[in-house]
């Protein structure tokens, strides 16, 4: 696929027009970096970018086919190629001409090289455009790797520094940042500066170095307070209010971290297996198999008991005067 595609032009065998598609914004950036490099190499390139949710597609065409002044190719990128996709057209507001499009996609001009973007799960296989585009253009779809493929990626990025990465650091990194690949890069590439001559990145090094939201510290001091680790589920607690985080917010995530357990168990019991569960709540692999290697360490209905409380800690913080943040203090407190 993308591999395929980045050795094609290093090799300087670029397409005239590309379709690159799907949710995946690393492997779009990337591809349209790489052949922006590939294009820099004869000299300064003309660029041009149009939202075509804002333009019409004759202006790619018309840009594309206008012989560059300062550069022997020009590079259009055309963004948001919605016609492409299943849409309602009573909510269309830019009509695109797809009859001139599809005779410009048989001879399009050989001084530009243009880069259609659309950045949709699906193109809708029905219209003649998209198999038009398919047949003509360089087609690729970027997808999210699967877990281990991701894993894999992960070893090869820190690699490329030099330095190796444990795999409990690899598992722990994918936990705390998601399967977002452009965040992932992001964070390796800092882990990786920040090591120096040092060559191993451990867990606790990911842990300590990764920016942590909000959503993952609630996350953590759930599964603290449920391992009865009161002293852990505290420090995280004050942590947080020392960053100006409000109580009845935390609540409220805590309540969703319960209701998302309480839902992959259900589905446990359906005969849903990690992976279908991450897609069906669309939640992330690791984070979903993290509550399933947990399950033994609370039942349903302590599930049950602990959301019961927050909605009674939620009515006082609503409610009461006080020191606001000592109603879920004594929540975290209190045995499970």
């Amino acid at each position: 696929m993308f591999s395929k595609l980045w050795a094609d032009i290093q090799k300087g065998k670029l397409a005239s027009v590309y379709l690159l598609a799907g949710l995946e914004s690393y492997y779009i950036d990337e591809t349209i970096r790489r052949i922006k490099d590939k294009l820099e190499e004869e000299g300064e390139v003309e660029s041009v970018t149009i939202d075509l949710d804002e333009k019409p597609v004759d202006l790619v065409i018309d840009e594309s086919d206008t012989i560059p002044f300062f550069s022997n190719k020009k590079l259009i990128i055309a963004k948001n190629a919605s016609f492409l996709k299943a849409t309602d057209k009573t909510k269309e507001k830019i009509q695109h001409d797809l009859t001139r499009l599809a005779r410009w996609l048989e001879f399009p001009s050989d001084t530009s090289v243009t880069i259609f973007i659309a950045p949709y799960e699906k193109l809708d296989e029905r219209k003649k455009v998209t198999k038009q585009m398919k047949e003509h253009a360089v087609y690729l779809l970027a997808e999210t790797p699967k877990e281990q493929d991701l894993a894999v990626w992960v070893q090869h990025e820190v690699a490329g520094f030099g330095k190796l990465i444990e795999d409990e650091a690899t598992a722990k990194l994918i936990e705390l940042v998601g399967l977002d690949m452009l965040h992932l890069k992001s964070e390796v590439d800092k882990i990786c500066l920040y090591l120096g001559e040092e060559t191993t990145i451990t867990a606790s090094l990911v842990e300590e170095l990764v920016s942590k939201t909000l959503e993952q510290d609630a996350f953590k001091m759930l599964n603290a307070y449920i391992r009865h680790d009161v002293s852990e589920a505290l420090s995280i607690y004050h942590d947080l209010i020392r960053q100006k985080q409000e109580p009845i917010m935390l609540v409220a995530l805590l309540a969703s971290q319960i209701r998302l357990m309480s839902n992959v168990y259900y589905l446990l019991k359906k005969g849903y297996h990690s992976g279908q569960i991450a897609k069906q709540l669309k939640v992330n692999p690791y984070r979903i198999k993290r509550i399933v290697e947990d399950r033994r360490n609370i039942s349903e209905e302590a599930l049950l008991k602990a959301l019961y409380g927050l909605s009674e800690v939620d009515l006082k913080l609503k409610s009461v005067s006080g020191r606001r943040e000592r109603f879920l203090e004594l929540f975290l407190m209190k045995p499970l």
